[in-house]
């Protein structure tokens, strides 16, 4: 569940791309289009965004509805980035509520999101966990799926892996041990976005040269957007943007030589 959005492009007022088009994030959190599962995204709200010259954003969330907040519309009328991640929330059955279980969640320069929910959470994920170091368990951010997803990613990324890499190898590690998970991922840094599509809606919009939109559902009906098919990496810069079957990583990785051990 939950829709989200990333931008890459020109400063813009953060309402521009989250509160004024007529179908923007702002109103799906009560009136989805697209939405597979669920239908109000009213158990919380973040945005994150990142400013001129400072590798690490700012975020701001909350543990209501987005419309409940008349102060985001002040900070979303004033504050201008060309960088951002969004997320309202539909929490899954089991996972804690508050401030900290929205999403972005965020590390060092990365935002990350889900849009889904782990199958089985969180028994089905337990021996994944057990995979993290003791600190990275202990450091998550709320008793959620989408924290122990993060966590898998942000492992990857520490580890030195690219952010596609890190997406790709979570997701179908996860998917895995976890069948009929909704695994659709969002990272950025700031300076380029990563997502998967794997059981939910994903589309983008991209003007080359100048931004790039990825999002749960277009927040418009510029005929321009793009939906990106189910089980796909889409790797993006304001520039250009990459869609990648998942399956063919998989197959890519399964096929891989393997150095045997020396004797």
């Amino acid at each position: 569940m939950c829709r989200h959005l990333a931008y890459l492009g020109p400063e813009e007022p953060l309402g521009r791309l989250l509160l004024e088009p007529g179908h923007s994030l702002y109103r799906q959190s009560w009136a989805p289009r697209r939405q597979r599962y669920g239908t109000v995204n009213a158990d919380g709200f973040g945005v994150g965004w990142y400013a001129e010259a400072d590798p690490v954003p700012a975020r701001y969330r909350r543990m209501g509805p987005i419309w409940a907040d008349p102060s985001f519309a002040d900070l979303a009328r004033v504050v201008r980035s060309g960088a951002l991640l969004a997320a309202v929330r539909d929490a899954t059955e089991g996972c804690a509520a508050g401030e900290a279980s929205a999403a972005p969640f965020a590390a060092g320069r990365w935002l990350f999101s889900h849009n889904g929910a782990v199958a089985g959470w969180p028994r089905s994920v337990a021996e994944l966990a057990r995979a993290l170091p003791p600190a990275e368990l202990l450091s998550l951010e709320a008793r959620t799926d989408s924290a122990i997803v993060w966590a898998l990613v942000l492992n990857r990324l520490r580890a030195g892996d690219e952010g596609a890499q890190a997406l790709a190898d979570t997701v179908l590690e996860v998917a895995a041990a976890a069948p009929d998970s909704r695994l659709n991922l969002l990272l950025t840094d700031g300076r380029t976005i990563t997502a998967t599509a794997w059981g939910d809606t994903l589309w983008y919009l991209s003007q080359p040269g100048r931004y790039t939109v990825v999002a749960s559902e277009p927040y418009d009906d510029d005929p321009q957007w793009q939906e990106v098919p189910d089980r796909t990496l889409l790797a993006a810069t304001p520039t250009d943007v990459l869609l990648t079957p998942l399956k063919d990583l998989h197959d890519d990785l399964a096929s891989a030589p393997h150095e045997e051990p020396s004797t």
